[in-house]
């Protein structure tokens, strides 16, 4: 506190609301509205400190991303919301913006897009949500009314910000506050006997896990081969378990994370494809010569092959990674699979279903969060995750 306070002379002003104390070192008097006495500022009733700018981690050039001083981020619209961002989390597409591979991020803008906090500030459209509840915030903005939102396409909303807006287009909630633009559909509320914690994943890996198991059309008497076993390909795992499918198989080559599955899914098949030959594996092992769905979720050369080869004739093959370079699909070879294909990104509009699954015991993504840090600390949080280490799934930044 004592360091925060003596950087204050041009980042906070005084609003209404209560003080609070400091060390015997610190002196603050901003606009002389403070008094030291006997070295601690007295308390003012009718005054607080107030920072008019934020810690946000920013997106400034292709390999680079930069921890940052920033305006705090005020109400452009009225179905707009301001979050105070409690929780966050690093995604692998965050790494992709990193790597150059999303060519509509803008750079400049504060990345992420896995987020929970509370609702400091509403327009005078917002009517799913008032100030102080805890929120989860969606990965895609959606205006609710054109005809892809209509049709649940949400992904594809027509609106110039619709769609993976937060975080890639505009700023998003690596940061202390975020806006959020058309609250109404962009945020719900956490129920009071489910944590943050909980809730941090429901936004957008979660969602991706859940929309991708229900567009794959999963029955009882399916082998559903899973293609990774990183964050997302875990939680569509727990979503795909939902469905109780005759067999689930899981393809995934990381040690650590093979350990991972073993340990808290040991009902699952792991495959290490170093070791087994993955696509004989599930033909040997699928009813009907392969699997009956293939959700490939490691989003590699291989990997994308590997889901249309171990894929039965007529299967469904879906398509949840995001890829760095471009995907050859060999017409020739696959002619006769008669494969029905179904690619991302993700129809982000069932975060209210999840978190009743959630609050009911049924889905549980806590046990990926494997480390937290400080949002000062945010640089060393991607350092691990990207480079997988210290048995890393997921790392929870802690923004207030």
């Amino acid at each position: 506190m004592s360091e925060l306070l003596q950087e204050m002379g041009n980042l906070y002003t005084i609003v209404n609301c209560t003080i609070l104390t400091v060390d015997e070192k610190d002196s603050f008097y901003p606009d002389g509205a403070m008094v030291v006495e006997n070295g601690r500022i007295k308390e003012m009733p009718n005054h607080k400190i107030w920072r008019k700018t934020m810690l946000a981690y920013t997106y400034k050039e292709i390999g680079k991303f930069e921890l940052q001083e920033k305006e705090k981020p005020k109400l452009i619209e009225q179905q707009d919301a301001i979050v105070r961002v409690t929780l966050a989390s690093i995604c692998s597409s965050d790494i992709h913006i990193k790597h150059g591979a999303v060519q509509r991020a803008v750079p400049g803008i504060t990345v992420g897009h896995e987020m929970v906090g509370v609702v400091e500030e509403i327009g005078s459209e917002v009517a799913g949500v008032k100030p102080g509840d805890r929120v989860t915030v969606n990965v895609e903005t959606f205006c609710g009314k054109c005809f892809f939102c209509q049709n649940g396409f949400v992904n594809n909303c027509m609106d110039e910000h619709g769609g993976w807006a937060l975080g890639c287009r505009i700023d998003g909630g690596q940061a202390e506050y975020v806006r959020v633009p058309y609250a109404n559909q962009g945020l719900t509320k956490i129920p009071d006997r489910v944590t943050d914690k909980q809730a941090l994943l429901v936004g957008d890996v979660l969602a991706t896990g859940y929309w991708a198991c229900k567009i794959s059309e999963i029955s009882e008497e399916d082998t559903v081969l899973i293609i990774g076993g990183g964050p997302t390909g875990i939680c569509t795992l727990l979503c795909v378990m939902l469905k109780h499918p005759k067999q689930i198989i899981v393809s995934e080559m990381d040690e650590q994370r093979i350990h991972f599955l073993r340990e808290h899914y040991p009902d699952v098949t792991i495959i290490n494809p170093k070791e087994t030959d993955v696509v004989q594996y599930v033909r040997e092992h699928g009813a009907h010569g392969g699997a009956d769905r293939v959700l490939e979720v490691a989003g590699s050369k291989e990997t994308f092959r590997m889901a249309w080869e171990a894929a039965r004739p007529n299967a469904i093959v879906t398509v949840v990674a995001l890829y760095e370079e471009t995907q050859e699909l060999p017409l020739p070879q696959m002619y006769g699979k008669n494969l029905i294909f179904k690619t991302g990104g993700v129809d982000g509009c069932h975060c209210a279903e999840t978190l009743k699954l959630i609050e009911e015991g049924k889905l549980d993504t806590t046990p990926l969060i494997t480390h937290e840090f400080a949002l000062k600390d945010i640089e060393e949080a991607y350092r691990l995750f990207e480079n997988r280490e210290d048995g890393v799934i997921k790392a929870a930044i802690i923004c207030g």
